[in-house]
């Protein structure tokens, strides 16, 4: 069996349009399918694929021929269980907007199937016009979702969201172009293939400055510190089926980007920047952690502490070793894993806290409601990478690298490890145990759609904690070659 690309990357999309034919009711059913189908697929994609075996199941055709832009797609190390990711983590967002009833269904479900089309587009693409042109098109689902069906202040959230990503979105569009156009050689033909880029690399001086653009372009997506300021408002107003694959999917894409386009195409700009980089990712970490703990907005502190997890990512990937990138990859993977379940716990405990979303308002919720105490704090561990975790497996890889090549940044982060504990126990407590909230009642996960969508993630989480290899064996494939163009160019 031929695995095809495309249908995993346009399945979503076209399911989200079929949902706009079908009865009201049906809108939400119509995008689980959907979702449920790109799962079955990758799944037979990750069944296919060949450790070691380098670009897969690639398709290359003619697109933009004038502007040298090809359709082209495919799967390696670095983008295999990132695709994975995506079309995990869709389904229980699916079905978390079909249970729940929202106006307008058929236009909440054709966005939320064009948003997953997009992310999956930019994981796959292996040419940077369409990389660019997947990256702009996430805009565009994600503002009407949470304009639309965000709360009283969406408006306001939208309109920084907006700003912030549209001036990261031009920046990168004006480097990409650049990176195309000063690349090709004289009397060739320009093309924006990455493997072709690879092969014309640019002088030191002009890797500098598009290294900066994409770098702006990349950090706001994440986001990361200092340019997240879009984030706490956008994360307290979207859906809650939004937000979760924004934060556990949608912001991979940014620290994918310096993996898949900064280290191999431009690497001395890499080496160049890398102690800004560093610097940049153990603020994140240390501000993300001291202001997860300090909020009471259950949202925010999953929104901070995803700051923090993203510094560390950003950790991995400049240390320019290869186990910082195992390191980066694999917790890209752990983060979106923990974070989705987190989101999905904490829209049952607003249910059971009357629609309210702060630790103000909860308290007690374990006392009538083991599994639900169970699960989330099995997802707590995991998120604090605790010894037995994919999460601890992860950050010391990160941690690893980084020592080797820059201790004292490795050392001032693992403070974040430490901080971690501090924020996550403090939620759990707080919302679990304690003096009961006034409004708040008891009660456990259902046994219906609550516990159905919610298990299989805990599951991937227990089974990766015991296997972790699964994740590094696969990865082991790419990770070390974006990091190995970078060490070229630290030697010389």
């Amino acid at each position: 069996m031929t695995v095809h690309l495309s249908i995993i990357l346009f399945l979503p999309a076209v399911a989200g349009l079929v949902a706009m034919f079908f009865p009201r009711d049906w809108a939400g059913w119509t995008l689980v399918t959907g979702s449920v189908l790109t799962l079955a697929y990758a799944i037979v994609m990750l069944a296919r694929f060949k450790t070691g075996g380098g670009m897969q199941f690639v398709t290359d055709d003619n697109w933009i021929s004038e502007l040298g832009i090809r359709y082209q797609l495919g799967v390696d190390g670095l983008n295999l269980f990132l695709v994975m990711l995506t079309a995990l983590l869709w389904v229980p967002a699916s079905i978390a907007f079909a249970v729940r009833g929202w106006d307008r269904p058929h236009l909440f479900a054709f966005f939320m199937g064009l948003g997953e089309t997009a992310v999956l587009g930019a994981f796959m693409a292996q040419d940077l016009g369409l990389f660019v042109a997947f990256f702009d098109l996430m805009l565009v689902p994600f503002y009407f979702l949470v304009g639309m069906w965000g709360g009283e202040d969406r408006v306001y959230a939208t309109t920084k969201l907006v700003i912030y990503t549209l001036v990261g979105s031009l920046l990168m569009l004006a480097a990409a172009v650049a990176l195309g156009v000063m690349s090709t050689p004289d009397g060739g033909h320009i093309s924006f293939s990455f493997a072709t880029l690879a092969q014309h690399p640019l002088s030191a001086g002009s890797q500098y400055w598009l290294f900066l653009l994409f770098a702006f372009a990349f950090l706001v997506k994440a986001p990361i510190f200092p340019l997240h300021g879009w984030m706490p408002d956008a994360y307290r107003q979207a859906p809650l089926p939004v937000i979760l694959v924004f934060s556990a999917v949608v912001s991979k894409v940014g620290v994918y980007g310096f993996l898949r386009i900064v280290l191999p195409l431009l690497p001395q700009a890499s080496v160049h920047f890398q102690e800004l980089m560093l610097a940049i990712a153990v603020v994140s970490i240390l501000y993300g952690s001291v202001l997860a703990f300090s909020q009471d907005d259950t949202r925010l502190i999953v929104g901070y502490s995803s700051i923090a997890q993203l510094g560390f990512i950003l950790l991995g990937i400049f240390s320019l070793d290869s186990k910082g990138g195992q390191g980066a990859v694999m917790q890209m993977v752990n983060h979106g894993l923990v974070v989705a379940p987190l989101f999905l716990i904490i829209g049952y405990l607003a249910i059971r806290a009357q629609e309210r979303d702060s630790l103000d308002w909860m308290g007690g919720m374990a006392f009538r409601a083991p599994v639900l105490a169970g699960v989330f704090l099995i997802v707590a561990l995991a998120t604090l990478a605790m010894p037995g975790s994919a999460n601890f497996v992860g950050e010391l890889y990160i941690l690893f690298g980084t020592l080797q090549s820059k201790i004292v940044y490795g050392l001032v982060a693992s403070v974040g490890v430490v901080l971690a504990a501090v924020y996550m126990i403090r939620f759990f407590q707080r919302a679990m145990h304690g003096r009961a909230g006034v409004h708040a009642e008891s009660r456990d996960l259902a046994l219906g759609p609550e516990l159905a969508v919610i298990a299989p993630l805990v599951l991937v989480i227990l089974a990766l904690g015991v296997y972790p290899n699964f994740l590094l064996h696969r990865i082991n494939a790419f990770a070390p070659v974006a990091q190995n163009a970078a060490q070229v160019a630290l030697k010389k």
